[in-house]
């Protein structure tokens, strides 16, 4: 079995990731666009929890794990430094990249 090493400098972004990995597709299922939703979050310098009580009401039934990981992840963003919070964003916008070139070559093949 392996186990990823994080350096201690990266630590609360890898523990914000792993949470949103988690739940994330849970919350943002119904979203138009998930990246821009999720940006929408983190895009200040604080987690944007009324944005993320807008989308948990959108859910049907929202599960208390995800709750629980959506409150957790407001916690850990609020506690990142700026450019820990900057690395957050620009990894979600990198993400953004590849889920669209991977859908333009879709299209492109299709």
């Amino acid at each position: 079995m392996l186990v990823a090493i994080v350096s201690p400098t990266l630590q609360p972004l890898h523990l914000l990731a792993q949470s949103a990995r988690a739940h994330a597709p849970a919350l943002l299922a119904g979203a138009d666009d998930p990246h821009a939703e999720l940006m929408a979050l983190v895009w200040g310098p604080r987690f944007d929890r009324e944005h993320a009580h807008s989308l948990l009401a959108a859910l049907p039934w929202p599960e208390p794990a995800i709750i629980h990981t959506l409150e957790q992840a407001a916690t850990q963003f609020d506690r990142l430094a700026l450019a820990q919070q900057q690395r957050v964003r620009q990894l979600i916008q990198r993400h953004y990249g590849l889920h669209q070139s991977q859908w333009d070559n879709a299209i492109s093949y299709s």
